[in-house]
């Protein structure tokens, strides 16, 4: 068993950023690694020509664990068929969207034999809202190639609900990929730590 699997909460934080810090950040978000995780974003064009205190610093680091751990689970989809590893679906939208304070819309594009050929962030908006463009989406899916696709958006409210709105987006892109014989395997909300699958909601 490695030794990191033994250690504490805070001494794994405490050999990221230093002991101190790691009991600052953790008592700041309440002992959560959830919660630190999803608010340690910073500005990903710091470098080291930008001088940073250790705070920021930590903050910094953190956010590049997160993203290492996302581009882990984006490496094992590659080859993993998408519909019978749910579960590593699921581990990466929420590793890649629930920290984000905006919603984004992403797809998953899949091969034939639903792998992973390159996961897009295709359109970001607001709080509350994302304009998506299913002629975009099309457009995108044959520069790939792809045979399918896993629609995916997150709720910075919190809320894992599909609106009405979510629903007719949905039925708009199933509609324009099965124009070009792509089909949608699924549509993921992601609020927080939770994901909801229209696939499973019967929804799709």
């Amino acid at each position: 068993m490695p030794l990191s699997t033994r250690m504490s909460d805070l001494d794994l934080l405490g050999a990221l950023v230093g002991p101190h810090t790691a009991e600052n950040l953790l008592t700041e978000n309440g002992g959560s690694l959830y919660q630190l995780f999803g608010l340690s974003a910073v500005d990903h064009r710091v470098s080291e020509s930008v001088p940073m205190d250790g705070w920021s610093r930590a903050r910094y680091l953190l956010d590049v664990a997160r993203e290492l751990v996302a581009r882990g689970f984006n490496e094992a989809l590659r080859g993993k068929d998408a519909l019978t590893s749910p579960d590593a679906v699921r581990s990466y939208l929420v590793m890649s969207l629930s920290h984000l304070p905006h919603e984004v819309f992403m797809v998953l594009f899949l091969d034939a034999q639903n792998r992973l050929i390159a996961a897009r962030e295709c359109f970001r908006g607001t709080l509350t809202q994302t304009s998506v463009y299913p002629r975009e989406v099309v457009k995108i899916a044959l520069e790939y190639n792809a045979s399918s696709v896993v629609l995916c958006h997150n709720h910075p409210s919190g809320a894992a609900e599909p609106s009405q709105a979510d629903r007719w987006l949905t039925d708009q892109l199933r509609q324009a990929l099965a124009l070009v014989d792509i089909k949608v395997l699924d549509h993921f909300i992601v609020a927080c730590n939770r994901t909801l699958s229209f696939a499973e909601r019967g929804l799709i």
